[in-house]
């Protein structure tokens, strides 16, 4: 008899006893130039992908590395599989038969604040914009190259763990900026920002009426400094736009400087 998604991922693994929600610390230590996480606090991936092939190669690829994964096949498994079992990062293929990964992305980012990383058979612009649209977070192109994957879970994973160093609140147009708790108002409406969004803001709220470059965003928000991609850049701030600005077609507090990058208007 066959076993029920939910049944087989537990039977692989139990839940680890932190949350997913950034609250358990994260610890590092240098093995020559690569940084690992310490063997008690391995996270879990949630990896949808309908490839068996794919899925397999890189599910052991994870756990060499020290991961615990859960895999899944579609994304109705996916969905069901996060349901009971949250994951500290997701893994998904865009082209899903089904629900694709970009339905996916939305319901998860409807529902969570969990990091995202899709998957994409190309660089094609139209495929990476509408997923970083639908929430999330990065991307990655086939053929899936192991080192770059878990460079880029360990910088999301890294950036889940990082607190704020004070609680002030920032102040600008009609929004109200709270670090440490992670919240942001408009005219006195929270705001339902991912994590990364979040942080984009917080970097330019930090340095207001100065310009930061797409590559500085990039290595101070993403922690990339060579898998970069200015997309990621564009399409949150357009995101961040449509949720802080009155008018997201014509905006007054992101402002961009063409050839330079993007400022907060002090």
């Amino acid at each position: 008899m066959s076993s029920s998604p939910r049944a087989r991922a537990e039977l692989r693994h139990p839940r680890p006893p932190w949350s997913s929600d950034g609250s358990g610390h994260l610890h590092w230590f240098r093995k020559g130039k690569e940084e690992y996480e310490e063997p008690h606090l391995t996270r879990l991936i949630l990896f949808i992908e309908d490839d068996e092939h794919i899925r397999r190669q890189l599910t052991m690829s994870l756990k060499n590395e020290g991961y615990q994964v859960d895999e899944a096949g579609s994304g109705e498994e996916g969905l069901e599989v996060f349901g009971y079992h949250p994951a500290d990062i997701v893994l998904v293929d865009l082209r899903l038969p089904g629900i694709d990964g970009f339905e996916v992305s939305r319901r998860l980012r409807h529902s969570s604040d969990v990091p995202i990383i899709v998957v994409t058979a190309s660089a094609d612009t139209h495929d990476v914009v509408a997923g970083l649209e639908a929430g999330a977070d990065d991307y990655v192109v086939k053929p899936i190259v192991a080192k770059e994957l878990t460079a880029r879970i360990r910088a999301l994973l890294r950036r889940v763990g990082t607190g704020a160093p004070t609680d002030s609140v920032v102040r600008f147009g009609e929004i109200e900026l709270y670090r440490e708790r992670n919240m942001v108002y408009r005219n006195g409406v929270e705001l339902a920002l991912t994590r990364t969004e979040f942080r984009v803001l917080c970097e330019l709220a930090e340095h207001p009426g100065w310009v930061l470059s797409r590559a500085q965003l990039l290595e101070r928000v993403w922690d990339y400094d060579f898998f970069g991609d200015d997309r990621l850049v564009d399409t949150h701030i357009g995101r961040l736009r449509m949720k802080i600005e009155a008018d997201p077609s014509n905006p007054e507090l992101i402002v961009t400087v063409r050839g330079a990058g993007y400022k907060l208007a002090p």
